[in-house]
């Protein structure tokens, strides 16, 4: 065993050793080599978020026609820095009548939600936290201190544009989470398991699971997006709607953990796309040549599709809450579940036949032609409906 082809264990079984030499017996060492790997991973995942902060400033640049940070260091890339040493020295101010207590848990869970999320990340064949059985569960569950903090947040400022901001976003947090928990039971179909390792090594190579099911991943992609709290449902930071919604009361570095951890949600979310829908560290046998190798593809992956949800967060303009919750529970979530039952039924037909996957894929094509059809149809009959009631008028002038 060496570094190169297994560097956890490898560094794992250095450092067990050097504890144990320290005079420690097993057990002790061994929790307390756990506890280093969860510090270099939550550290790990900090310097990233640090990174992160200068590309959203650096793309959002680009998109807007503009430089982007391009002062402190080459390309600006030590603006991040200055931001930190800014928000560190800013005010600490909180509301009188606040609830002192949920007001400064509330970032911390925010953070902690996103950083939970990283135990079940499989990096490279050999390069995870833990393989839970039960990950997809876990995912759910560990968001789910997101939306919490959202609420002790508006709740404890003693605020009314907060409270009220808390609710609306809260409302959207859950509602999006139910196309969502769809899309990922489609996933644990195709996979056969609910584990992330197990979903990564169940896709091939050339046919990742976004073949088998293009509207999963479409589905997939738009719930995290309001999951994420990012435009076009960005309403927790509508300024123009709610005075900057549930976080309007914090100042300083309690705001700043709200907004790396809004950074860091996204880009792990990025992580779990790649994972559910491309394989994560799989690339075409690359991911056997070294754990580091597979890890590089997964990082490559997720920081992929963390450009994509920042493409569309500045490009898509902000919809309306009563829209945006109507296209929820209207059509979103009756979608999620059609799709999930055709894909249990074309799964349980053609198991173990080499017409799975063009099965699968086709049921696809033909219920996203059936959903535009039926889009269509309502266009036709609420212009139809507009119409009338425009002559109406007319004729009663």
């Amino acid at each position: 065993m060496t570094f190169w082809t297994d560097p956890f264990n490898f560094l794992f079984a250095w450092l067990s050793g050097v504890f144990q030499g320290w005079g420690m017996n097993e057990v002790l060492a061994t929790v307390l080599v756990w506890f280093v790997g969860i510090l270099l991973l939550v550290t790990f995942a900090m310097v990233l978020d640090i990174f992160l902060v200068w590309v959203e400033r650096k793309v959002v640049a680009r998109f807007q026609d503009r430089l982007g940070p391009n002062r402190i260091g080459p390309f600006g890339i030590f603006q991040p820095f200055a931001d930190i040493v800014k928000l560190l020295i800013k005010e600490d101010i909180t509301p009188i009548g606040a609830d002192v207590i949920l007001f400064n848990l509330a970032p911390i869970f925010s953070m902690m939600s996103v950083l939970l999320l990283w135990a079940i990340l499989p990096f490279a064949p050999k390069m995870y936290g833990v393989d839970l059985n039960v990950a997809m569960l876990y995912l759910v569950a560990a968001g789910s201190i997101g939306t919490l903090s959202v609420i002790m947040a508006g709740w404890s400022s003693n605020n009314k544009y907060a409270l009220m901001g808390s609710f609306r976003t809260v409302a959207q947090m859950i509602s999006y989470e139910v196309p969502m928990v769809a899309a990922i039971l489609v996933v644990t179909l195709m996979a056969g398991t609910m584990g992330t390792v197990g979903i990564v090594e169940a896709q091939q190579p050339f046919v990742p699971f976004w073949v088998y099911s293009p509207l999963a991943l479409l589905i997939f992609l738009i719930s995290a997006i309001a999951e994420l709290g990012r435009s076009p449902f960005d309403l927790n930071e509508a300024e123009s709607e709610i005075v900057a919604g549930f976080h309007i009361e914090y100042t300083g570095m309690k705001f700043g953990l709200f907004y790396a951890g809004e950074l860091l949600h996204s880009f792990t979310f990025g992580g779990f796309i790649a994972l559910l829908f491309f394989g994560g560290y799989r690339f075409f046998g690359l991911e056997n040549l070294s754990p580091i190798v597979g890890a590089i593809i997964f990082l490559a992956k997720a920081m992929f599709f963390y450009w994509v949800i920042m493409w569309v967060k500045y490009t898509v303009p902000r919809i309306r809450i009563d829209h945006m919750l109507a296209f929820n529970w209207k059509f979103l979530t009756p979608l999620a579940f059609i799709l999930l039952m055709v894909t249990a039924l074309v799964n349980r037909l053609l198991l173990g036949s080499a017409w799975l996957v063009p099965g699968l894929f086709v049921s696809n094509l033909i219920l996203i032609w059936l959903t535009i059809e039926y889009l269509k149809s309502q266009a036709r009959k609420t212009r139809a409906q507009e119409e009338a009631s425009v002559q109406s008028v007319a004729a009663e002038a």
